[in-house]
This record gives structure tokens, C-alpha cells and sequence, in this order.
């Protein structure tokens, strides 16, 4: 197909392109990521663990990568175990460490009790924005198994697949929330629970520049 000069410059002014898939977790050490690992966090049989079966998890904590991303397709495999109506866990994006506080603030993909499959906002509007139906979820969930979640940005629009199943289709409308941060997981406070996470990739995507 021939390209006349206007439409050719359209096209590439406007094309997308993703780089390749990057690992975040090379099964083995925490490098590239920062948090509590004497007491929290640690690695299992190729996974990253938070949390405890044997004691109340106290507060929550997040392990989070020491570099930021902007638009991006996340790919996290995970698994929440322990006293199912209380435990919860969830993985961060778009987000940013709070100073001397063990919290973050920003988005996050959510697990755990009614809120799986749901975006929830951390720390910073402190509610739900998007979520799918019940029924919808209870189909979707393998409880004390592995999950997958994968998320999807790209300028104001998020999106979330909970185990193939599309679960969020959300636009943000204030253009002040950050459209960059860290990816951080997060082990829940106030149950005896374990959140585990493995196979976490991300492929950036990139938006061609005009000429």
C-alpha cells in the first residue's frame, strides 16, 4: 500500500511501539527492589513472600522497584493464602513511597476479600474507582492458588485482566495524577496471611514521537 506524504506522517505521529519484555524478578535476590526483607519480605521457591501464617500480619507493607515506569503492559502471577475474609494484598503502579512512612500512594490492582479484580486508590483518594461485578469475580478467582494479573497504561487509561478476563476499563479524569511511579507489592496488616508473586514482567510501550 502506497502512503502519500500527509498520511504517512499521520501514521508516524501517531505509532506505537512496546519494547521488549523486561523481567523485574530474577527469581532469586531482591535486586531492583527495596523494602522491609528482614522482617517481611523474603524469597521462596522462586517467588517473592510477604506476610505470616503464624502472627497477625501489623501494618501494611510493600515491596516496590527502584525504578520508575510511565506506559506500560505489567504481567504479575500471585497467590494469597491465610483467613480468607480478612486477608488482601495488591499490586502497585503509577505509585510513589510516602516519606518516612511505611505506606504508598497510587494505584493499585487489588486482591483479596470483595475487592479482586478492582483498582483501588492507595493512600491518596483512598477508594475504589473501578471494579467488576460479583458474579463476575467469583467465576474468575483461584482462591489459595495462583493468579494472574495483567496491567495495562497508556496516557489516562488504565486497564486490568484478572486470569484473561478484562476487569477494569478505567480513564482518569484528573489530569494532576501521576502518569509515572513505581511498581510495588503489597502484603495487607490485620490477618494472618501470605501474599506470594512471581513471573513479574513489564514491557514498556513507546509512542512515537512527531517529527
Amino acid at each position: 500500500m502506497r502512503l502519500f506524504p500527509s498520511a504517512l506522517l499521520l501514521a508516524l505521529s501517531t505509532a506505537a511501539s512496546a519494547a521488549e519484555p523486561v523481567s523485574l524478578f530474577d527469581g532469586k535476590t531482591f535486586v531492583g527492589w527495596e523494602g522491609d526483607t528482614e522482617k517481611t519480605w523474603r524469597i521462596e521457591d522462586g517467588a517473592i513472600v510477604g506476610g505470616s501464617l503464624d502472627m497477625t500480619v501489623p501494618r501494611n507493607e510493600f515491596l516496590s522497584t527502584t525504578k520508575t515506569f510511565g506506559d506500560f503492559e505489567l504481567k504479575v502471577t500471585f497467590k494469597l493464602v491465610g483467613e480468607r475474609a480478612k486477608t488482601n494484598a495488591g499490586v502497585q503502579f503509577r505509585t510513589k513511597r510516602i516519606p518516612n512512612h511505611h505506606e504508598v500512594s497510587g494505584f493499585q490492582a487489588d486482591v483479596g476479600q470483595d475487592y479482586w479484580g478492582a483498582l483501588y486508590d492507595e493512600s491518596r483518594r483512598n477508594k475504589v474507582l473501578a471494579k467488576p461485578a460479583k458474579d463476575v469475580i467469583e467465576k474468575l478467582v483461584k482462591h489459595d492458588d495462583w493468579n494472574e494479573y495483567v496491567i495495562r497504561c497508556e496516557g489516562s487509561h488504565i486497564r486490568l485482566w484478572l486470569n484473561g478476563t478484562q476487569t477494569v476499563d478505567y480513564t482518569e479524569p484528573d489530569d494532576a495524577i501521576a502518569r509515572t511511579g513505581i511498581v510495588a507489592l503489597q502484603i495487607h496488616g490485620g490477618a494472618k496471611a501470605k501474599a506470594y508473586y512471581k513471573s513479574i514482567t513489564i514491557e514498556e510501550l513507546l509512542v512515537a514521537k512527531k517529527p
